[in-house]
């Protein structure tokens, strides 16, 4: 039976989610294979790569840097998170990742992007790290309006939360039985609808799957909470997530409020150790 684990996005609440891969990593604890939306990729690569706090040091050291996010390199770029700096120069130069362990690692990892042109789901398993798969991380964690589409493999692509925020069935559809749902939203939350289908319309002229998606994500979203709440239920799915709505903004680089939201996974985790020792056993 193959152990999985799902990690939600949410920008820097993933801060939550490192902390709780951290001390996972720490007690040794090992799965199957990993799939990540948006945040939850680009923060959780860092669990099988073996690189605790990795994800919390970067933002930290570079939270004042116009290079990595910033109006300058929206306006200068059409991105935000500046395409080049934050997805090819801090992971090959300035922060390295291990991309030998993260070879070496036996878990399978999958990120999840938005095709924006059919506003389906793509599901991709990265294997190593180099410029053409930190271009799927990069879509993965391109955030509709801020950012301009990332081009693959003949698509064109935007975050993953636009349409699969928690790939569960998915994980659950290609093998993976039993899974360790993290979540970046508290016990009992729902999601409201959005006012930003206007906006994607304006951002995203060409792609008008964008703005549809945009406005019924909150269905999709509460029906996908609904399905991982029905899971737990049955005993195939383990669910980690705070106990207190995260205090940060997806793209919040307060160096306070980044300790506290990671220092909160790690507590969380650590209050779950036993629970999900015996879950993976």
């Amino acid at each position: 039976m193959k152990t999985g684990l799902v990690l939600e996005g949410g920008g820097m609440r993933g801060l939550f989610t490192e902390g709780v891969l951290d001390v996972m990593l720490e007690q040794g604890i090992t799965v199957d294979g990993i799939i990540g939306v948006s945040a939850g990729a680009l923060f959780g690569c860092n669990f099988k790569s073996h690189q605790p706090e990795r994800a919390l040091r970067y933002n930290l050291r570079f939270k004042n840097d116009p290079r990595y996010m910033s109006i300058r390199s929206l306006i200068t770029t059409g991105n935000f998170v500046n395409a080049k700096f934050a997805y090819h120069t801090v992971p090959l130069e300035l922060d390295v990742f291990d991309d030998d362990t993260f070879r070496a690692d036996p878990a399978k990892f999958y990120l999840v992007c938005t095709d924006i042109v059919t506003g389906e789901p793509v599901y991709h398993e990265i294997d190593s790290i180099n410029d053409t798969s930190l271009e799927w991380f990069r879509a993965t964690g391109s955030m509709p309006i801020v950012s301009t589409p990332v081009n693959i493999d003949g698509k064109k692509m935007l975050d993953g939360g636009i349409v699969d925020c928690i790939p569960l069935q998915y994980f659950q559809s290609i093998g993976y039985e039993k899974n360790i749902v993290i979540l970046t939203q508290p016990k009992g939350y729902q999601k409201k609808p959005n006012k930003l289908g206007a906006l994607c319309r304006l951002r995203h002229p060409n792609y008008p799957m964008v703005a549809k998606k945009m406005n019924s994500r909150h269905k999709m979203y509460n029906a996908q909470l609904e399905f991982v709440h029905q899971q737990a239920k049955q005993g195939n799915t383990l669910v980690i997530c705070p106990d207190y709505p995260l205090d940060i903004g997806r793209t919040e680089q307060g160096e306070e409020k980044m300790h506290n939201v990671y220092n909160h996974g790690k507590e969380k985790a650590k209050a779950m150790i036993e629970e999900i020792k015996q879950f993976c056993k």
